[in-house]
């Protein structure tokens, strides 16, 4: 079971390897409460590494081996382009508004692009979808290298694109070849960081005396993890409500599983463990079902408050979003993820 649940969290049926990835997320916002107006977040292997927001209007670096990996001219440029890449999202916004009917009220318009890469099969996956209000609007298929809308609002914007073929084309080049060599050069410079394994703290948490137990991890790194309950010996899926993988503000993640003990005599407690798995990690971290080892609200307040604020930070994270387009620099600098001519490219379709 063990070998089984770590190919399963690698995504790799039976071969060796672990795929990493660099992703892109922008993010347009209209009339959302104390939250920026534009935001840009790279990830690669799910950790920021660089960010922009309407509120700094600067393009930063969010870890000491990004710092180290470019020049200051590149963050000086870099903060330019955003800031011209920030006045034509709103133009979008309001594109957008109009093919839906609306006025005012809040909406968000969000782009992901990047790529995946199996360091073992070097099989290499490149993605690009964009969303508005939570629905998907258009996406990037790069078997046909043309676009598809799920909505007739996209289809303006999918024949506007389809048609501009060296643009395409340039997509394609990006997401398949120019993202899998950053990529690789990137987690060659943070390869102390981006490659490391750290063992997470693991505890037992209740609300109350008549809420789920949640078996609770935080501090682990990658974040390619399992975490579930078992019951002698045998894995639990009744009454288990598993979390997602959430990323901590240092970098790390965390996870929780939720188990309802309501119909479980007291006596029958001892049958239960919560698991914990990580790539990299050759033992499991067991802990054993204890009410003296529980952790009540009262007495854990602290910890879930970074719970709380962890859901917080994955929101603003996710919430990424833009227009992004190759063109072609030196091996010396990374190429701009806003640097672009579709970045002035909007989504009518006039000139």
């Amino acid at each position: 079971m063990k070998i089984f649940l770590l190919l399963l969290l690698l995504g790799v049926n039976g071969a060796a390897g672990v795929t990493h990835s660099m992703k892109y997320f922008y993010t347009g916002s209209s009339q959302v409460p104390n939250f920026p107006e534009f935001v840009i977040v790279g990830l690669v292997d799910e950790v920021e590494f660089v960010h922009y927001d309407s509120n700094t209007q600067r393009f930063e670096p969010k870890q000491d081996w990004m710092k180290e990996a470019v020049d200051q001219q590149y963050w000086d440029t870099e903060s330019e382009k955003s800031l011209g890449t920030q006045q034509t999202f709103k133009v979008n916004m309001d594109i957008l508004k109009r093919r839906f009917n609306q006025t005012g009220g809040v909406h968000i318009f969000q782009e992901m692009y990047g790529c995946e890469w199996n360091d073992e099969t070097g099989d290499v996956k490149g993605f690009r979808q964009e969303g508005y209000d939570g629905e998907d609007f258009i996406s990037f298929d790069l078997n046909t290298q043309s676009w598809t809308a799920p909505t007739a609002e996209a289809v303006i914007t999918k024949n506007k694109w389809d048609n501009n073929k060296g643009l395409n084309t340039q997509r394609m080049n990006y997401l398949t070849e120019i993202c899998p060599q950053w990529l690789k050069k990137y987690l060659q410079a943070g390869r102390s960081s981006l490659m490391r394994t750290d063992r997470p703290s693991v505890s037992l948490l209740q609300k109350s005396s008549s809420s789920p137990v949640s078996c609770f991890a935080t501090g682990f790194y990658p974040n390619k993890a399992v975490l579930f309950w078992r019951k002698d010996g045998d894995d639990l899926h009744d009454n288990v409500e598993e979390g997602q993988i959430l990323p901590n503000p240092d970098g790390t993640f965390q996870k929780s599983s939720d188990l309802d003990l309501s119909s479980v005599r007291p006596e029958d407690w001892g049958k239960y463990e919560c698991v914990f798995q990580l790539s990299g990690l050759n033992d499991d971290i067991i802990t054993k079902l204890d009410q003296s080892g529980i952790r009540t609200n009262e007495k854990s307040t602290p910890l879930i408050a970074i719970i709380v604020a962890a859901v917080v930070i994955l929101a603003l994270i996710i919430a990424g979003v833009g227009f992004f387009i190759y063109k072609k620099r030196s091996d010396k600098r990374p190429p701009s993820p806003v640097s672009n001519p579709e970045v002035m490219e909007q989504l009518n379709p006039g000139p």
